[in-house]
């Protein structure tokens, strides 16, 4: 990867501009063009689903995928699901069966591949749906765990893990044939669990794929096999109660992104139960992410240098207790960087000028979702959950941190699901029990 591209088109993807969660396997959440919301009025369209709202991605221009499972913490059993929506009123227009999860109640993924098949990771199942969200294919995966993140590599086999947390044993990683379901060959599992998604980059004969493990960040080298690389672990966290552990990486610049502190309450408990996020009386207390953080560690953002391991931290807020529940985002040709402490309060633009790390603005918001940036006209897209339960969306300034704009989506739940952004100065956004799109006209 060089210092500056962005994500190029991805054999194993559908011809999209936003196939897969993130955008690519890079994770660095970023559209082409301009949103420019200075220049419009943001209009609104809200759909109250009921469900949990994971992620939405795009094949053909304007075919829109809606993926996700059932918010169903105890009583009747959870299921996954897909809805191609209609890209402007939300509704559905196709809807699949109930999707098998093994009763497992975790945000799974979706993608567009480049067969044309979208395909689902949910609980301990994968799923292949046809453009009509009919079923093509379904398997059980190897281990009884929920499973985070589905990435398709530059061969068109498929790659997912399960998710642990510290002392929950070794996190497995399985690879698929994307035309039978098949596991193409055995799982790997490393050393470490990992509660992060996995993020990828292309590498002469194959892909090299990146796990944030309880301690270590590890790359696995994908060709004809899964491959451990032993010389570059670097650590980015000890094991002392300190801090928390890493969401996913952002690969951008010649470096991973990561920010830490995020097995936070919520996450835990529904980690502490087997069939994963399933209580035998409701969890009421349990799951509210606001909860406060169980360390003593201010939030860091983290940049891990992909060539030779190097490890640099910032505090940008300083606040103890502090904790998230989405990674951050590098844009190199504005040498920004973005964070935030979802806990605590405040989200920070980093300035990376000349190699170095510093604060370059803050605001007073609370984020928790996977952002959207726009390099172009320098926007960034992300949350807010505000003092009064509403979850805003807002607008800023990457260079500057200005507020450009601030808008009531009509959501009152705040999670770490993703935002996608649209070809029509639009992005969709996605929460429990509630989807949303937003235009600036």
């Amino acid at each position: 990867m060089t210092e500056s591209d962005r994500e190029a088109p991805h054999p194993g993807y559908w011809p999209s501009a936003w196939p897969v969660e993130c955008g690519g396997n890079r994770r660095q959440k970023a559209r082409a063009g301009r949103l420019d919301a200075a220049s419009g009025n943001a209009e609104v369209v809200f759909r109250n689903t009921g469900r949990w709202n994971v992620m939405a991605i795009e094949r053909d221009p304007g075919e829109w995928f809606l993926g996700g499972t059932m918010a169903a913490f105890n009583g009747p059993p959870p299921y996954g699901w897909l809805e191609r929506i209609h890209p402007e009123s939300l509704e559905p227009l196709h809807t699949s069966d109930p999707l098998p999860c093994g009763d497992h109640v975790w945000c799974g993924a979706i993608l567009a591949h480049a067969n044309g098949s979208i395909y689902s990771v949910n609980g301990n199942f994968i799923h292949r749906l046809a453009p009509d969200c009919s079923v093509e294919g379904e398997a059980r995966l190897p281990v009884d765990r929920a499973h985070n993140g589905l990435l398709a590599l530059s061969d068109g086999s498929l790659i997912t893990k399960d998710l642990r947390l510290e002392g929950q044993g070794g996190t497995t990683l399985t690879r698929l044939d994307p035309e039978t379901l098949e596991v193409m060959e055995p799982p790997l599992v490393l050393p470490e669990g990992s509660m992060g998604r996995i993020a990828a980059d292309r590498i002469p004969g194959g892909d090299a794929v990146y796990v944030p493990g309880t301690e270590h960040l590890w790359r696995i080298d994908v060709g004809e096999k899964m491959v451990v690389v032993d010389d570059w672990r670097p650590r980015y966290r000890d094991a002392r109660g300190e801090f928390g552990l890493a969401w996913d990486s952002c690969l951008s610049g010649g470096a991973a992104w990561l920010m830490d502190c995020g097995d936070i309450q919520s996450v835990r408990a529904i980690f502490s139960v087997e069939p994963n996020g399933r209580f035998d009386q409701p969890p009421e207390g349990l799951l509210g992410w606001r909860r406060p953080a169980p360390w003593t560690g201010a939030q860091r953002l983290l940049r891990v240098d992909l060539a030779n391991g190097r490890v640099e931290t910032l505090t940008p807020f300083g606040t103890e207790g502090g904790g998230i529940i989405a990674p951050p985002v590098h844009v190199p040709e504005l040498e920004r960087a973005v964070c935030w402490d979802s806990l605590r309060g405040g989200l920070a633009g980093i300035s990376t000028a000349g190699g170095g790390l510093s604060v370059a603005w803050t605001l007073p918001f609370r984020p928790s979702m996977q952002p959207v940036v726009f390099p172009e006209s320098g926007e960034l897209v992300i949350n807010d959950f505000t003092e009064s339960g509403s979850d805003d969306l807002v607008v800023v300034d990457l260079e500057s941190g200005e507020l450009i704009d601030r808008i009531y989506t009509g959501s009152r739940i705040a999670n770490g699901m993703f935002l996608s952004p649209g070809g029509e100065r639009d992005i969709y956004y996605c929460s429990t029990l509630g989807v949303a799109r937003i235009a600036w006209h």
